[in-house]
């Protein structure tokens, strides 16, 4: 009887001996208007009662009633919880106060950035970083006109796609493959770019270049193995080949300079000078974490701008104690956690060395070893003025927050991936060399915001080019059909990966591929052979070797 005493309660029903003493009231006080205007005002009374508690009177009406408002709370309730336990995480990651990191003071960010990508030192994960900076703040990039600018000639100035001349058009980032050559660089980049490069050691580089170049650079290709071209590099080294600059002193080559000059302390000296006056901070491949806080501080930016996945990574055989010799970040934060400039790079699939072939992979390649350690040496020196308790909490931020992201980015727990089971084909790694270029999938399910901020961490160099070129030039993007082709030549999908035809406009044409030790087409030089090996598996289909289908 829940709803006669709540309609009592609500309308104010008198009771029997209440309603009689109001209505004798009613006939003694009240006459003419007044007599006339109580009966109406009971009457209005009696309406009101009869419409709600005649018609809403009934018991089950009001349980209906009261049930619904109670669902209507615990929806919301639950509306509540549901975001604040589901969607922040996808929503706010990349807004949380951590993507900031450790305040940096009132300085300003740098947007005017010219970065020296050199060979096989993590260079490509590093370039990620700046299209990723770039991208979201809608920064102009010097792009090339295919993939690389000019590589191995000297950089010139009307390598730039969009390049009018010094001034006409105000470049913010340059990052592209190049071998260095400050004057024209000058022609492009703003006076207040500022200049940074990294380096790898000679004898981890040699053992990745190999691996990578092995069918490119002709001097690799004699050789049975990085161990028997350790033992006597001058029997399979031939100066005058194109493309043997892979084979020695790759980062003196890269800065520019006479990488097949007989060693000597007043060369190596005045070189290392000259990288000094251009290159305002030069970081270190083994270091790769403490590399990036030193980095984050020079440029001023935010903790996240420096945060990474590794690109570009080769696959990791097992080793002897039953786990892979790499980490899942694989190349790019190898040996970061080492103090004192000592090296701990990971030692490739298949190319064990002694440690009389290291040394003499140190002598072959002087002039790398000698601009390694002087950095190595300055890099740390610069770490103690940073400060190193100061350095290691924030290296500890910056990998907490790397696998932070990783969480929410990357399926199956952040682990890279060979391309072929990636399931987005337009973010498959190119495929090169002697061994396999692992990506990353997604994790299903998050949200437009999310998806687009972690697909740019994992986006490989090619497509991301393509992406940003695009963007600058949305009149040339109309001919692209798929990523990775360009207006100036095409590329091609072969077993999930791009390959690069030719270009007209540039002259670049690659090497595609390999039949009884020869080279099956080769243009006049190598524009990029990150492009340009291919194995007789992936190319030759039937009977039609050595030709593209």
């Amino acid at each position: 009887m829940v709803a006669p005493a709540l309609c009592m309660m609500v309308l104010g029903r008198p009771t029997g001996a209440e309603q009689h003493r109001r209505t004798e009231r009613v006939h003694e006080h009240t006459a003419g208007t007044s007599l006339r205007s109580a009966p109406m005002a009971i009457s209005s009374r009696r309406m009101l009662r009869w419409l709600v508690c005649g018609r809403l009177g009934p018991v089950w009406m009001w349980k209906a009633l009261l049930l619904f408002v109670a669902i209507a709370f615990a929806s919301q309730l639950l509306g509540v919880i549901f975001n604040k336990s589901v969607h922040p995480a996808a929503h706010s990651i990349f807004s949380s106060p951590d993507a900031q990191g450790p305040s940096l003071g009132s300085c300003q960010p740098h947007t005017h950035i010219m970065f020296l990508k050199t060979h096989k030192t993590a260079s490509s994960t590093v370039l990620n970083m700046l299209y990723r900076f770039g991208e979201e703040r809608n920064l102009r990039f010097a792009l090339p006109m295919g993939y690389q600018l000019g590589y191995p000639l000297p950089f010139n100035a009307h390598r730039v796609k969009g390049y009018r001349g010094p001034g006409a058009m105000e470049f913010h980032i340059m990052g592209n493959h190049m071998r260095f050559h400050k004057l024209e660089v000058e022609k492009v980049m703003p006076e207040d770019t500022f200049y940074f490069s990294i380096i790898r050691d000679p004898v981890s580089l040699a053992e990745s270049s190999f691996a990578y170049y092995k069918e490119v650079a002709p001097a690799f290709r004699k050789a049975k193995g990085l161990g028997d071209f350790a033992d006597d590099p001058k029997k399979y080294y031939d100066p005058r080949l194109r493309n043997n600059h892979y084979a020695r002193n790759l980062l003196w080559f890269d800065f520019g300079m006479d990488h097949n000059a007989n060693f000597s302390m007043a060369l190596a000296q005045r070189g290392e000078a000259m990288i000094r006056r251009a290159f305002k901070l030069i970081l270190v491949s083994e270091y790769f974490d403490h590399s990036m806080i030193l980095l984050r501080h020079a440029l001023c930016w935010p903790l996240d701008a420096v945060v990474s996945f590794s690109l570009n990574a080769r696959q990791q055989k097992p080793s002897g104690i039953g786990v892979m010799s790499g980490s899942w970040v694989g190349k790019a934060v190898a040996g970061v956690g080492v103090r004192g400039g000592h090296s701990q790079a990971k030692m490739p699939p298949n190319l064990p060395l002694t440690e009389e072939q290291r040394e003499r992979l140190r002598q072959w390649n002087a002039l790398d070893w000698y601009l390694y350690k002087a950095v190595n040496q300055t890099f740390w020196e610069e770490i103690q003025r940073f400060g190193l308790t100061e350095m290691e909490q924030e290296v500890a931020l910056l990998r907490t927050r790397r696998e932070e992201l990783a969480r929410v980015c990357l399926r199956d727990g952040g682990k890279p991936v060979e391309a072929y089971r990636i399931r987005d084909k337009t973010i498959r790694p190119f495929q090169s060399g002697l061994v396999k270029i692992l990506g990353y999938e997604l994790h299903p399910g998050l949200d437009n915001t999310t998806r687009t901020a972690c697909l740019r961490m994992i986006r490989p160099e090619i497509q991301y080019k393509d992406v940003l070129d695009a963007k600058q030039f949305p009149r040339d993007s109309a001919a692209q059909v798929q990523p990775g082709q360009q207006g100036q030549g095409r590329m091609v999908s072969a077993g999930g990966s791009f390959l690069r035809q030719d270009s007209s406009r540039t002259g670049e044409t690659l090497v595609v591929g390999e039949v009884g030790g020869r080279t099956v087409e080769e243009g006049e030089r190598d524009w990029d052979a990150s492009h340009s090996i291919r194995t007789n598996q992936t190319l030759m289909r039937g009977k039609e070797k050595g030709r593209l289908r």
